[in-house]
């Protein structure tokens, strides 16, 4: 659910992917 909400707003996209730690 992380990466669909990050890849809706964008900016989070990145905030999530440091939270969850798979993506760069």
């Amino acid at each position: 659910m992380g990466k669909i909400i990050g890849i809706d707003l964008g900016t989070t996209n990145s905030c999530v992917s440091v939270m969850e730690g798979n993506e760069p």
